[in-house]
């Protein structure tokens, strides 16, 4: 019995618990479960093995520091610390960490046994998280029993893997190389090709460009001979007296007379015509010296040469430009078809040379701008001098003024201009109860305007009864901008810094539509061509570009700037201008949602210094107390002009205390009303 109970113990891990209602079982079956008793057993002993690791690893845990013991030293009592951890404790107390027995540093003892104990389990660990190769180098440094033979084998062997790597290394090197290589192949390609293409574009312009020119002195030689012919003919008739009809009285002209002013005006005629091509700059010189009609301009020479100069100072600018312009046109002729491709204009110049002529003619036409008018926006009883916004109404006659003075002033352009400064007063001025932020005046109804002040109210005036026509009061900040739908008169937006852009109707007391974003609103604009359409500028860096028939999200976030977006204009349908306090212009295809081209050149970090925009220039202010003009097609200023400071005790006063704080362009023409944050107002023209 006893022997039978020892068996059933010893086969009790082996064999798996069998169900009382079972006698007996297959063959098969006892084979199964010997197997699985088999590896019950293995994975059984390594858990013992691991407990009794972890039980070993807290035997040789010192009490002190709760680290595997360095230095091992052993006291009277009985019990092993780090010899640094005793020592540190005895300096402080007499007595044993683990049983509180009086102890000293004379009863320490170094532990030799416990330290090789330790020495072997670091061995052990190291050898098993080390590598195959750190192992070998161990084995090695350690002395390991290595016959000759088994050295010779194993170098070669090491020699073989060796070449194999390094083979794999240069295989691989080379491969890179070669995907270099031939990246910068295609990469060099495609530049010669554009390259190749671009001086097709240019070879085909000159000829384009020569070829008009020639005409233009052919006809401008034909008009010449004409002249000439004209005059001779009015010499012959005074120094020969004419024939008359004895009958009649008549005036009859000799035929020989006539014959021979026919040859001479034929046959000057026809040496203009073919001396033109071979020297153009002989008929050139030749007709200067003409008087009447083909004398020139004297300032003309002078006028060229300055603009000359500006294609010089510009030149990689306006190369940039004429490259960009007639790739885009040379692709949309691809796109088109080769009918569409081969289109001239009356004179003779291809699409993408065109619109290069018509950018290259209006950006070197002005260099500066020339003050006509100058004016004060201050009076005795307001010393708050800051012009905010300035409008011009729809047919340029009027302009509007308003700033932190609360007060709305609407003056006669005519009048400014040709009015000494002293007689200039606003034709209309209204009060409000707040600082006032921006205006906008209504394309339709003359006399309405609409202002946003700094209580968030929007109000549309009449300035004809100079009274309010509507207030619309749900913002609750700030309103920073306001405009009037161009398409649509009866509707216009807001923004405010209470993060909302509402839309508003005159013909309601409350908003009709509004967008919750999550930043202030520095800006609002209708797109000129839609009326379902507005550009948002926020302090998020962003411009938002909304259709306002699915508000939910944006058509398009135009990304780039890196400070907060101040305002936001439309150059036509398509062409969005925003400005921001990162010192920069942004131009922007809201069509093909790209970024066209950026600005740089005034200076911006903090305040609104305006911007206004026409068919083809830009222009905003500068915390310089500068206005600057750029034309859309270059990124360089134009022309800028810097306002004079009063105190003439701070000479630099203009530099660092004033600003410009509103600009405006009178719709496509030269003149731009400007002011600064000291009140003063000039009107600019745009000058060669």
């Amino acid at each position: 019995m006893g022997g039978g109970g020892g068996e059933r113990n010893s086969m009790g891990v082996l064999v798996p618990t069998v169900n009382a209602g079972e006698t007996s079982a297959p063959a098969g079956e006892e084979t199964e479960a010997a197997v699985v008793g088999t590896e019950v057993v293995v994975v059984t002993e390594r858990v013992a093995e691991e407990e009794e690791e972890e039980e070993v690893d807290k035997d040789i845990l010192c009490p002190i520091c709760m680290q595997i013991i360095k230095d091992a030293f052993l006291t009277a009592c009985g019990h092993s610390f780090c010899y640094m951890c005793i020592v540190t404790h005895l300096q402080n107390k007499s007595d044993c960490p683990s049983c509180s027995h009086y102890l000293t540093t004379n009863h320490l003892y170094p532990n030799f046994l416990l330290n090789k104990l330790l020495m072997k389990k670091s061995a052990r660990q190291m050898a098993k998280s080390a590598t195959p190769v750190e192992q070998l180098r161990q084995a090695i440094q350690q002395g390991c029993e290595v016959s000759v033979k088994e050295l010779n084998s194993l170098l070669s062997l090491l020699m073989d893997k060796k070449r194999k790597m390094e083979q794999e290394e240069a295989e691989t090197n080379l491969q890179i190389l070669l995907e270099f290589l031939q990246c910068l192949k295609k990469q060099k390609v495609e530049e010669l090709n554009e390259i190749q293409n671009d001086l097709q574009y240019i070879k085909e312009d000159i000829n384009a460009v020569e070829k008009r020119r020639i005409e233009l002195y052919r006809t401008r030689g034909r008009y010449s001979a004409k002249m000439r012919t004209l005059v001779d003919d009015s010499s012959a008739m005074t120094v020969r007296p004419p024939l008359r009809d004895k009958g009649s009285g008549a005036i009859v002209s000799s035929p020989v007379n006539l014959q021979e002013q026919g040859r001479a005006g034929t046959s000057q005629t026809r040496n203009t015509d073919t001396r033109a091509p071979r020297n153009p700059q002989i008929v050139q010189r030749k007709d200067d010296n003409q008087g009447g009609s083909d004398s020139q301009d004297p300032n003309q020479p002078g006028k060229s040469l300055a603009r000359k100069r500006r294609v010089h100072a510009q030149f990689n600018e306006l190369q940039d430009c004429y490259l960009q312009k007639r790739r885009y046109w040379a692709r949309q002729s691809q796109k088109q078809g080769e009918r569409v491709a081969n289109i001239m204009n009356r004179e003779g110049y291809s699409a993408g040379l065109e619109d290069f002529q018509s950018v290259l003619s209006t950006f070197t036409r002005y260099s500066s701008l020339r003050v006509v008018s100058e004016l004060r926006h201050s009076d005795i009883f307001h010393s708050a001098n800051i012009v905010s916004s300035i409008e011009f109404d729809r047919d340029d006659e009027l302009f509007a003024t308003a700033g932190v003075s609360r007060r709305i002033k609407v003056f006669e352009f005519s009048s400014v201009v040709n009015e000494p400064a002293d007689a200039q007063c606003p034709v209309v001025e209204m009060s409000t109860r707040s600082k006032l932020s921006c205006l906008s005046w209504n394309n339709y109804t003359k006399n309405h305007l609409a202002s946003s002040d700094y209580e968030g109210i929007v109000t549309v005036w009449d300035v004809t009864t100079r009274q309010s026509v509507m207030e619309y009061e749900e913002h609750e900040k700030r309103a920073w901008s306001v405009d009037f739908c161009c398409t649509e008169p009866s509707m216009l937006v807001s923004g405010s810094d209470d993060c909302k852009v509402k839309v508003w109707c005159t013909n309601q007391e409350a908003s009709v539509l509004t967008i919750d974003m999550k930043a202030n609103i520095c800006s609002v604009k209708y797109n000129p061509g839609s009326s379902a359409h507005i550009a948002v500028g926020s302090a998020d860096h962003h411009v938002h570009y909304y259709d306002l028939r699915n508000i939910s999200q944006p058509l398009y976030i135009f990304s780039g700037h890196r400070k907060a977006v101040s305002y936001v204009k439309f150059l036509s349908n398509y062409e969005l201008a925003s400005a921001s306090t990162d010192s920069t212009l942004r131009l922007w295809d809201v069509n093909e949602n790209v970024p066209l081209r950026t600005f740089k050149g005034h200076t911006n970090e903090k305040n609104f210094v305006g911007l206004t925009v026409n068919s083809e220039y830009l222009a905003c202010g500068s915390e310089t107390n500068e206005v600057f003009v750029y034309h859309k097609a270059i990124s360089k200023p134009a022309a800028r002009h810097r306002f004079v400071s009063d105190d003439q005790n701070d000479p630099d006063g203009d530099m660092g205390s004033f600003f410009i704080s509103a600009v405006c362009w009178k719709r496509d023409g030269p003149t731009i009303v400007t002011a600064n944050s000291q009140g003063t107002i000039k009107a600019l023209v745009l000058a060669a």
